[in-house]
């Protein structure tokens, strides 16, 4: 995959497991389904992002609880419905193995996707050009998969050059 190709989060994941479960898969396609839902967690753009994991809970709780919904009135098994559900309550904070692979594709995706996300905040007033590039160093700083952080550096540095124009 190179940098010119946007990429979601499943795709970020098969680059770095082809042989990724079908729970991964799945929750790497909606693990942030909540947000296109109305009436959900915002976060708190003054809160250093470290420290806003209470908007991170609840963005995870809300978006595992669309999908199992979603998987169980489509017939999916238990342990499916289970696995889907831990992996999309984890994709925040990782921990074991395919939740840590989960979190470093989210946070791919996210570094790949929303490099002008600083410089449209602080044009809105939501916070400043230096916090808004914050929130990148913190997505990059939390990926735990050396593969992951190797793909990562280039999109994260796209970002930190902004910091110096």
């Amino acid at each position: 995959m190179t940098l010119e190709q946007r990429a979601g989060t499943r795709d970020w994941l098969l680059e770095l497991d082809p042989d990724a479960s079908e729970a991964l898969r799945l929750a790497a396609l909606t693990h942030d389904i909540e947000r296109h839902f109305p009436g959900g967690p915002a976060n708190d753009l003054s809160v250093a992002p470290e420290d806003d994991m209470e908007y991170r809970r609840a963005h995870s709780e809300r978006s595992a609880g669309f999908v199992t919904a979603w998987l169980r009135e489509q017939g999916a098994g238990e342990r499916l419905v289970a696995d889907v559900e831990r992996l999309i309550l984890a994709h925040e904070t990782g921990g074991r193995r395919e939740e840590d692979l989960l979190q470093a594709a989210d946070s791919l995706s996210f570094l790949e996707v929303n490099v002008d996300l600083p410089e449209k905040w602080a044009a809105e007033g939501r916070c400043s050009l230096e916090r808004g590039i914050d929130q990148h160093r913190w997505m990059f700083e939390r990926i735990n998969v050396s593969r992951a952080r190797e793909l990562a550096g280039p999109l994260y540095e796209r970002v930190r050059s902004l910091a110096r124009t």
